[in-house]
């Protein structure tokens, strides 16, 4: 890396710290989810985020976009939405110095730098596909032509856990399209408090922008050329291995699941290990990279049995077991 390079990379790591802070301004808590989110900005991907009504997701989200100065848009998804209501539509048009009419494509909400797919899992999967494309190829297609996303572009979808009646689960195809699945956890009892001392006042946070979209995109291609071992690679090829009955060492993945995660979670895995050296200012993975995202990366490409189910196991049981056969 030339010198004027690695500089400028460097003065754009050092605003992370900073990034994180001013976040923290309005979201108390939640450390490692805010962290995961900004690993997959980092890494280029998107990320499902699970969590109990009022953990403050989309004040999270909307809080992140504001910082980062990018374009924000939440849809939330209900059973009557449509994919139309997402990508956008055509609307016929009349030219006034010729009077000749022309269809002309509207822009949906999916047309932003950070999109919301506020509880995903209410909608039918007609509707829930329309964001495949968008996610794996950055554009959507309407009408046979091809219309680019804003770059950078983030998906992050939640879901409710406690709630089943009325929702239709995510098929594994688009699950898998997601680099992280995140769970948000209750807040500890000091950090509660806090929530009630700084939300029910008068007083208003006025968040700094941190980074641009031209600086998140250099620090994404800077995630790629962050140093990883050949034997960090071969661990982290083991570990995807080992999570499918037919390949895998271990009696626990046998007796418990149905199948495991594909290539793709490898990927991921890689990807997401070099964002969080980005985020902690290093430069090279390190195995507390792997065994820490093993669990987002890895708990919703893990399909377990009905025994398992019937048990209570989960997939982070399956993943736990897994790292610790090293």
């Amino acid at each position: 890396m030339e010198t004027q390079a690695l500089t400028h990379y460097k003065s754009l790591v050092a605003k992370l710290p900073h990034l994180k802070k001013e976040i923290g301004k309005v979201i108390v808590g939640q450390q490692e989810a805010i962290n995961e989110i900004l690993i997959s900005l980092l890494a280029g991907g998107h990320c499902l985020l699970e969590g109990v009504p009022g953990l403050a997701k989309t004040l999270m989200v909307k809080t992140m976009s504001e910082a980062l100065e990018m374009k924000f848009k939440r849809v939330q998804f209900t059973p009557d939405l449509m994919p139309g209501d997402i990508i956008g539509t055509e609307i016929l048009e009349e030219d006034h110095e010729t009077g000749k009419k022309f269809f002309k494509f509207n822009q949906g909400p999916i047309f932003a730098n950070i999109v919301l797919a506020d509880e995903i899992n209410r909608t039918p999967p007609k509707t829930q596909a329309a964001l495949l494309e968008a996610m794996q190829e950055y554009k959507v297609t309407y009408a046979g032509t091809n219309y680019a996303l804003p770059l950078p572009f983030l998906i992050i979808a939640t879901q409710n856990p406690i709630e089943q009646a009325g929702t239709y689960p995510l098929p594994e195809a688009q699950l898998d399209r997601f680099l992280l699945y995140i769970k948000l956890s209750y807040p500890s009892e000091q950090e509660e408090l806090d929530v009630l001392k700084s939300t029910t006042g008068i007083g208003k946070q006025n968040l700094q922008t941190i980074l641009t979209d031209n600086e998140i995109i250099d620090l994404q291609k800077l995630t790629r050329q962050v140093h990883i071992s050949d034997e960090l690679i071969i661990r982290v090829n083991q570990l995807v291995r080992n999570t499918r009955p037919a390949n895998t060492t271990s009696a626990f993945v046998k007796q418990w699941c149905d199948w495991g995660a594909g290539p793709r979670a490898g990927q991921a895995l890689i990807l997401c290990s070099k964002a969080r050296a980005v985020l902690n200012e290093r430069f090279s993975v390190i195995p507390e990279d792997i065994e820490t995202l093993a669990y987002p990366v890895l708990r919703h490409r893990i399909a377990l049995n009905f025994r398992a189910e019937a048990e209570n196991i989960t997939t982070d049981d399956v993943i736990g077991e897994l790292l610790k056969s090293k």
